[in-house]
């Protein structure tokens, strides 16, 4: 993904030329009006930022994304796999109160367009997934439970029921905390699934201590679930590292803000 003209927005310069109906975006931690902790683009409604303020922020990203905020669709995020199909009925949902936000989700997806799905994050994973021909388009929040759960996966077996070809589908894998700042301990090892080459998504520092690179992991499980690697574009961008650019919960201790993944067909 590339910054654009500030340091507000990151988008990925292959799908706005291969697909230019589709507005597929990462905020940053800049560009708002937050303070503290939050400065300055928070969009989370739940990490103790004033709520209009969050509002405005959204607002601000909103512009920028073509659709109005009331077009958004918010959801409540768990750390699980659970996966909602949305549609324009939903429009609105969570975007100015986070109790009003589809329940108990981790990956939104549609067939509509002129509305925008959107995520948060401050480490976790975001994972955007598009296919034209259909109109589909969806994003999903993969921490480390996400992540060994296979909720890219989840995405994918649900796209397919509806109607959409694993092999046309393309994903595009954003900022998170990468290998070089994320530790993990043997409990998360072992229950990343068994047809994964752990080799290849970690490195052992001691007894009971490993680096885990989550968006390998996840690109690894997508390829499993049908999607051609070619169709994969993975950022390699590590929010922990980038302090001017990203908030981390871990790098900031849990006293920071949210960047928001945002993703929808525009209404031609």
């Amino acid at each position: 993904m590339n910054k654009g003209q500030t340091n507000t927005f990151l988008e990925s310069s292959k799908w706005k030329q291969q697909f230019p109906g589709l507005t597929a975006l990462f905020t940053t931690k800049n560009g708002g009006v937050s303070k503290g902790y939050y400065s300055t683009l928070n969009t989370g409604l739940h990490v103790n930022d004033e709520n209009h303020t969050v509002v405005q922020n959204r607002k601000i990203v909103a512009e920028h994304s073509g659709w109005e905020l009331n077009k958004w669709i918010y959801a409540d995020q768990v750390h699980g796999t659970r996966v909602v199909q949305v549609t324009s009925r939903h429009a609105g949902m969570g975007t100015e109160a986070y109790h009003e936000a589809v329940k108990a989700a981790d990956g939104l997806w549609t067939f509509d367009s002129g509305i925008g799905l959107s995520l948060g994050f401050a480490d976790c994973v975001p994972i955007y997934f598009a296919e034209p021909e259909t109109g589909y388009a969806g994003v999903a929040h993969a921490g480390w439970k996400g992540s060994v759960g296979n909720i890219g996966g989840e995405m994918i077996r649900q796209a397919a029921e509806a109607g959409v070809c694993a092999d046309k589908m393309h994903v595009l894998i954003g900022p998170s905390i990468g290998e070089c700042c994320y530790r993990v301990d043997q409990r998360v090892i072992d229950r990343i699934p068994d047809q994964i080459n752990k080799k290849d998504i970690y490195e052992t520092l001691g007894e009971g201590q490993f680096r885990l690179n989550l968006q390998e992991l996840n690109k690894q499980l997508i390829i499993g679930a049908g999607v051609k690697e070619q169709h994969i574009e993975v950022s390699g961008l590590c929010t922990a590292c980038q302090k001017d650019l990203f908030f981390s919960h871990r790098r900031d201790q849990g006293k920071t803000g949210r960047m928001s993944a945002v993703i929808g067909w525009r209404e031609s």
